[in-house]
């Protein structure tokens, strides 16, 4: 770690601020430090640590503490601080989020939302007792309260679905009416003589200030149309002016005036630079390797074999042999095998015939026999105990995160009938012995207000019979999540008695009855990390993956049994030599190209880059009407195994040549990672981590929620056993977690990145993802509701040297730029990979999307002036999508053509995707540009893309790894 580098901020995106009674001190929220200012400006002094991601502050009203929400446990407590910062109390505890304190004028009571009661309501705190008294309801969201001057009131904004609005609650308890209204409000606040409540309105094309009138309802826009007003309660200096924050700045107004006097601060926080030594690659390796990407190994009936999915194809390992045998054997993807509960087939899916559909194979005759064939994607096939039937799921049409279709199949006829909507990635289905209930795991939200919830055992009845009743969740421990929804249970035992899933990382069994009522405590069955559990016919045992390793544990003494296998893969490297003619090549470092050169290409290697000259040994490549530019990096991409063998193809036809994937299930990464880099299917280069490495609460199916210190330390081991390229920590890491983390992963010479960039880069978190993206505090600290961001934002990531993969165009400017120009969707690639049916369902998701965020497609020119405004500060930026929210390799273009529309040069957005890339990977020294001794990784386009960026996506050929692709075949089914 280099000595630390004090940063001086003078302005703070989305900071709430409140004035001391007295009038004499402000408090601010800047980037998650409660800091005091002079009430005239000046030096800012924290009198919080950085750790606690402070918000919201608010004054008591004998000036002596300063309460807010803060983080630093995992969950949104309220606290308080003294003003000299010297004593801390905790006033909160528990599993729900607080949020958003405000004092009653009396000093006695806070008032502040939660969700303990299955939404956010609001609820009341008194201080000298700790009673917490609930005082709304309502089933929607109710929250941001503020008491009158008085104390009779208290004003808040409800999300509730039969009038939405702002609302006031008088001292008996009765809920009025303010106005209603759908737009999105926050932060109301009384006037001093409690005839007016002012608040923020989010529009389409404004973040302002408003006031309402107590009496009448009559609204007044009381700030600048122009004027971005952050979210948060006002603080009155008089009975007219009041204190604000808006456009980065501390402001005053008075009602009724139109211009607003700034309050200039200054605070300065350190930060470092991260140093330490980068994993080390090794491109050329001759030496087989182990498979790791083992996915969704399933023991046999008998208890004799498992079947597994690796390298594209299934294998079958026989106790005793720890050679497997290949089932299959092609191009295609085959993925998720299960036994019928005779052991005489297997059921899987394939993209063999199309897109993924349901297989089923006959062990005796090795005959396939496609059994069901839907329009979308199927995954996680299960038997039923008859094995009459079959479940499994029916993706959505783009295959965004995995939702799934509950259907079930007659495992005869292929006969399809849909048994439940769709759920949010849920897990693999298991059957009741009896067949009348599917259990699996599914998403428990605390509120609609917020995404976060935990994964919980869902049953679906099949029999509508009384008593069965439909969907009903049960939870082995109660406001703790399982595992990550996938392969990781609930999984039912053949007798019935037990259903089997991972928490915590770790393998346990509950004992059920027949319909899935819990009957007793959880018994854990391993100390180590396991996945993907199974039982034999016996229902006496259980195999599991242990990391890298198969084993099985019995229940009846707790023995576990290590099962022997041998199995590798190799890297391909091509032979000989190539010679590709370029009429013009950028290397990715100079901002001009070099003309008419030969590049000279020896197996997997650049030899040389010379003059042309005619008749050099190798295979000829005529380019010298062509441009070549270095194999593009997609920075940001989650993948999976539904979107099959073509999605290796569609990345290289666009000329991307390595993925780097921050989240996802391992164990598939990893399949693809092997099946492309060894040569079985065609695909870039991939650089990848585990899941999602979050707190008590998650979202994702691939999220992994942290429980304690052991936890983390079991699942840092697997980021080395497994190879991971980095660790992505996700938004409900508290930053105690995550700084440990992030020396673990530095001691093993990976990355870290996240979503957050402050106090995350004083502790050398090496990246932040997205301009915006996900935030647990709904709203985030890097951009506002009008996409804009300030000098805190600008200065600090460019100072710490973090690395920024923005996102532009899953921020809007996919939308923006497909919208300007008619020809957008008649891209070659994109005509090859994406169907009318898809276009439509991304367009309507962006309209959904446009409707919640009105500013989403009218503020992104201001997102782009801080991608540009980034860059001449010297920051580190890097080209991602987050695809498939936007069309995997299409979207990366975009990203390219919006950095260009912001006002980069070219040659600028080509080096954010290439040699920056590369660099932020910690591959550099092989990959990002054009030169002797590197990898082969280039693309052959038509036209001048360091003039027009669009020409890009002319791809002609593309080289990865010294092989030669033809756009042709890479655009064709194999």
């Amino acid at each position: 770690m280099i000595d630390s580098l004090k940063v001086t901020v003078t302005e703070g995106t989305n900071m709430a601020a409140a004035l001391s009674p007295d009038g004499k001190t402000i408090a601010m929220d800047l980037q998650g430090t409660i800091w005091l200012v002079p009430a005239a400006g000046g030096v800012a002094r924290p009198v919080t640590d950085a750790y606690g991601d402070c918000r919201q502050p608010a004054w008591s009203p004998d000036g002596n503490w300063v309460a807010f929400h803060a983080f630093w446990d995992g969950t949104y407590h309220i606290w308080m601080v003294s003003k000299d910062g010297k004593q801390k109390k905790q006033l909160t505890i528990g599993i729900y989020d607080d949020r958003e304190p405000h004092w009653s004028p009396d000093g006695k009571r806070l008032v502040f939302a939660s969700d303990r009661s299955g939404n956010y309501d609001i609820w009341q705190l008194t201080l000298d007792t700790g009673l917490l008294t609930q005082l709304t309801r309502n089933a929607g969201n109710d929250y941001n309260p503020a008491y009158s001057a008085d104390g009779s009131q208290i004003a808040f904004v409800s999300e509730r679905t039969e009038t939405p609005g702002l609302y006031r609650l008088d001292a008996g308890g009765t809920e009025h009416l303010l106005f209603a209204t759908t737009a999105r409000l926050a932060a109301p606040t009384w006037s001093p003589d409690g005839a007016r409540v002012l608040y923020n309105s989010v529009s389409k094309s404004q973040s302002g200030l408003a006031a309402v009138t107590v009496a009448d309802g009559k609204n007044q826009l009381l700030t600048a149309a122009d004027e971005d007003v952050f979210p948060f309660r006002v603080s009155w200096v008089s009975a007219s002016e009041y204190l604000y924050t808006a456009d980065g700045k501390l402001k005053k107004r008075s009602v009724g005036q139109a211009n607003a006097k700034e309050i200039p601060f200054q605070a300065t926080v350190a930060l470092s630079r991260p140093s330490y030594t980068r994993k080390a690659y090794d491109f050329d390796r001759s030496a087989p390797l182990p498979v790791r990407g083992l996915k969704g190994p399933a023991v046999s009936p008998d208890g004799r074999q498992v079947v597994f999915a690796a390298l594209g194809d299934l294998w079958l390992l026989t106790k005793g042999n720890p050679q497997p045998k290949a089932l299959t054997n092609d191009v295609y993807v085959d993925a998720d095998p299960v036994w019928s509960p005779d052991g005489r087939r297997i059921a899987y899916t394939s993209d063999r015939k199309g897109n993924m559909d349901l297989w089923v194979r006959d062990l005796a005759t090795g005959k396939d026999q496609r059994l069901v064939d839907l329009p979308d994607d199927i995954n996680f096939p299960a038997w039923s105990p008859d094995g009459s039937r079959i479940a499994f799921y029916q993706g959505d049409p783009r295959n965004v995160w995995g939702r799934g279709t509950l259907h079930v199949a007659d495992a005869l006829t292929g006969a399809v009938e849909k048994y439940h909507e769709s759920v949010f990635v849920p897990s693999q289905p298991s059957w009741s012995p009896d067949g009348k209930t599917i259990a699996l795991a599914a998403l428990d939200v605390y509120s609609s207000r917020y995404r976060e919830g935990v994964s919980e055992i869902l049953l679906v009845s099949l029999d509508s019979g009384p008593d069965r009743p439909a969907d009903r969740s049960v939870s082995p421990t109660p406001d703790r999540t399982l595992g990550t929804r996938g392969k990781n249970g609930p999984v039912w035992s053949p007798d019935g008695r037990h259903m089997a899933y991972i928490q915590d990382g770790l393998l346990w069994v509950v004992p059920v009855d027949g319909k899935g009522n819990l009957m007793g405590p959880a018994k854990r069955l391993t100390n180590e990390l396991a996945d993907a559990p199974t039982w034999t016919g016996d229902s006496q045992s259980l195999v599991y993956l242990a990391t890298d390793t198969l084993k099985q544990v019995y229940l009846a003494d707790g023995r576990i049994d290590a099962i022997p296998l041998a199995f590798n893969w190799q890297l391909k490297k091509p032979a000989g030599q190539v010679v590709i003619h370029a009429g013009q090549v950028f290397d990715g470092r100079s901002a001009t190209y070099r003309k008419n050169v030969d590049i000279l290409i020896e197996g997997n290697r650049i030899r040389a880059i010379e003059p042309h000259q005619p008749g050099r040994a190798g295979k000829l490549i005529d380019a010298s009407a062509n441009t070549i530019i270095p194999g593009l990096f997609e920075m940001h991409a989650h993948q999976n195994a539904m979107s099959g063998e073509q999605q290796g193809r569609l990345w290289l036809s666009y000329g991307i040549t390595s993925v780097r994937e921050p989240g996802a299930d391992p164990y598939d990464a990893l399949e693809r990672k092997e099946a492309w880099a060894s040569g079985r299917r065609w695909g870039p280069r991939q650089f990848f981590t585990g899941g999602l490495t979050d707190g008590s609460r998650i979202y994702y199916g691939m999220a992994t929620s942290i429980s304690s210190p052991a936890h983390l330390e079991l699942e840092l081991n697997r980021s080395v056993r497994l190879g991971y390229d980095l660790i992505k920590t996700y938004v409900r890491m508290p930053d105690a977690m995550q700084q440990r983390i992030t020396a673990f992963a530095h001691a093993h010479g990976m990355p870290v990145s996240s979503h957050e960039i402050y106090p995350a880069m004083s502790y050398e978190v090496d990246a932040v993802e997205h301009m915006g993206g996900t935030s647990r505090r709904g709203y985030s600290p890097k951009i506002t509701a009008m996409n804009r961001s300030y000098q805190d934002v600008i200065q600090l990531i460019a100072k710490s040297g973090m690395n920024i993969t923005p996102t532009a165009s899953l921020q809007g400017g996919f939308n923006v730029l497909s919208g300007r120009n008619p020809q957008f969707f008649e891209n070659r690639q994109y005509k090859a990979f994406y169907s009318e049916q898809f276009t439509n369902a991304m367009l309507a998701g962006a309209a959904q999307i446009t409707k919640i965020n009105p500013g989403y497609l009218t503020n992104f020119g201001n997102l782009q002036k801080t991608v540009k405004a980034l860059v001449a500060a010297g920051a580190r930026v890097t080209t991602g999508t987050d695809s498939p929210f936007v069309p995997y390799g299409m979207s990366l273009h975009t990203e390219l053509q919006s950095f260009v529309d912001a006002g980069l040069t070219p040659y600028e957005a080509l080096r954010s995707a290439t040699l920056w890339a590369a660099e932020a990977v910690g591959v550099s020294k092989d990959l990002g540009s054009l030169e002797p001794g590197k990898l082969a990784d280039l693309v052959i386009v038509t036209g001048d893309p360091l003039t027009t960026i669009t020409d890009a996506w002319n791809v002609v050929k593309v080289v990865k790894n010294g092989e030669v692709y033809d756009i042709d075949t890479l655009l064709r089914k194999p």
